[in-house]
């Protein structure tokens, strides 16, 4: 019989965290994360890591385990979910991933594929037309040519954005096109994906709380620390949600108010890309209500026994 995997997945702000503590708490279970920012050391205001104090001594895993100044790639996560799934199963225990970076759990769960090399000219073409014309412009241009990978993948992500448009370049086929030929390094893994979700408008009302309560519990304090141990402004988890709308601040870019409301209102469009992505995957369990509710923590118990008897 398979060995099982749970994963509880879903947009911002809809209570994963708390429903994979109450779950991994009822049986017996270690959570991995699936989030690509708290794997960055020093990232914890911003990322909403639980704090070691509030996970009721469960272990987490792939939680703080990379510099800031290192990059950390789908494939690598794939590979280090893999070895803690297996790790955890191991010793009797139930792994449960939990986090809302839909591009890990499909690499995980699906595979990438190993693409070709990198192509020295054709990065330094797409990053001079970046220096012209502004990051916007090849996520515009990613945009024409695989729409989904636009959808995925940020803005001003431009390592990733480059890697997209190179692949595209280089094969003449989309980055997501080449994604039904990949193979999961976990086959033998039974996988119960739940996810979460929330009517718009409480999404919303959670997002604006959090964001207060972040700022309150020191963000913008927790950035100027960083700085000062030397992590340069170009550090990847810099150009994520929620950091690099504060550094923006920082810089005079907006007051304080302001600041908060665009990374309010940024979360709440994160949020509704996610619901795409996830509506995507196959086999997902949808629950409807906060993740912390009695009535979620009952109801995704109830899925995990059915699959997993």
């Amino acid at each position: 019989m398979p060995r099982p995997l749970v994963a509880i997945l879903g947009p911002t702000a809809t209570g994963k965290s708390a429903l994979a503590l109450a779950i991994a708490g009822a049986r017996g279970g270690e959570i991995i994360n699936c989030d690509s920012t708290a794997v960055y050391r020093g990232f914890d205001i911003g990322t909403d890591k639980i704090a070691l104090a509030d996970r009721r001594g469960i272990p987490h895993h792939l939680i703080d385990i990379v510099d800031p100044t290192e990059e950390y790639t789908a494939a690598q996560f794939a590979r280090d979910a893999a070895a803690a799934i297996r790790d955890i199963q191991s010793r009797g225990r139930l792994p449960i991933l939990a986090g809302g970076t839909g591009f890990y759990f499909r690499a995980l769960t699906r595979g990438l594929f190993p693409g070709p090399g990198r192509d020295a000219a054709l990065r330094q073409r797409l990053e001079s037309i970046a220096e012209r014309r502004g990051v916007t412009f090849l996520h515009r241009l990613l945009g024409r040519v695989d729409p989904e990978s636009a959808r995925r993948i940020q803005s001003r992500d431009l390592k990733r954005l480059v890697r997209a448009l190179e692949v595209y370049f280089l094969t003449g086929r989309p980055l997501t096109s080449h994604f039904a030929e990949t193979v999961s390094p976990i086959p033998e893994v039974k996988v119960v994906a739940i996810a979460v979700r929330l009517p718009a408008a409480q999404i919303s009302e959670r997002v604006t709380r959090r964001v207060d309560e972040q700022f309150q519990r020191g963000l913008l304090d927790e950035i100027r620390t960083l700085l000062a141990r030397g992590i340069p402004e170009t550090a990847r988890p810099f150009g994520g949600l929620v950091y690099r709308q504060a550094l923006e601040h920082l810089h005079g870019v907006r007051d304080e108010a302001s600041t908060r409301a665009l990374i309010a209102q940024e979360n709440r469009r994160y949020a509704r890309r996610q619901l795409i992505w996830f509506r995507k995957e196959p086999n997902l369990v949808w629950l409807d209500g906060p993740g912390e509710s009695a009535a979620t923590i009952a109801a995704a118990l109830r899925v995990i026994d059915q699959h997993l008897d």
